[in-house]
């Protein structure tokens, strides 16, 4: 039984997809707080240093997950990052896997400066569901949910049914909100 009053929430997906922007908007319409695993890693020297080549952190996941435990037990956290598998499964109520179209993760990438190996390896992690396939390998399935993120309406809407699943969560203090019900 969660002891928690507040449910965490993995928002995960190949970079690009929108994680950040969701867990931004989430953190302004709930009462969670946003733990961007990117962030932590460099502020909290949770990482084995910079990798030039794919341009990011290589992230310690011992010292990342030591660093967030107490966080994470008070719960009430949307943890932000494109890998979900490293987090203990009782830690989590909810898998948000954000997904979108190939052209449009194309064009948000390459707006980033994408390019060469670093944009082919995310391409085809999104289009081989290498993120999703991880979330259903780690979680049990009924705690992991694929959601569209191509535009502002998609982002509406998926915003709407996390609250409304948030809110059914606290209610039931830990009881199994059935995702099902929020799907709109």
């Amino acid at each position: 039984m969660v002891s928690r009053s507040k449910p965490n929430i993995i928002i995960t997906g190949t970079p690009g997809v929108g994680k950040t922007s969701l867990c931004e908007t989430l953190i302004d319409t709930t009462d969670l707080q946003h733990l961007s695993v990117n962030r932590i890693a460099k502020e909290r020297d949770c990482h084995e240093g910079w990798d030039e080549a794919m341009k990011s952190w290589i992230v310690d996941e011992d010292k990342l997950l030591d660093a967030i435990e107490a966080e994470i037990d008070k719960g009430g956290c949307l943890i932000d990052w494109h890998a979900c598998d490293l987090f203990p499964e009782g830690w989590i109520d909810l898998v948000i896997v954000l997904r979108s179209d190939s052209t449009v993760l194309y064009d948000r990438l390459t707006a980033r400066n994408y390019s060469g190996p670093k944009l082919q390896e995310n391409m085809d992690a999104e289009i081989m569901e290498v993120l999703l396939a991880e979330a259903r390998d780690a979680f049990d399935e009924e705690i992991v949910i694929e959601l569209r993120s191509n535009n502002s309406e998609d982002m509406e809407n998926n915003v709407s049914r996390i609250e409304a699943w948030i809110e059914q969560w606290k209610q039931d203090h830990g009881g199994a909100a059935v995702w099902a019900d929020y799907q709109g």
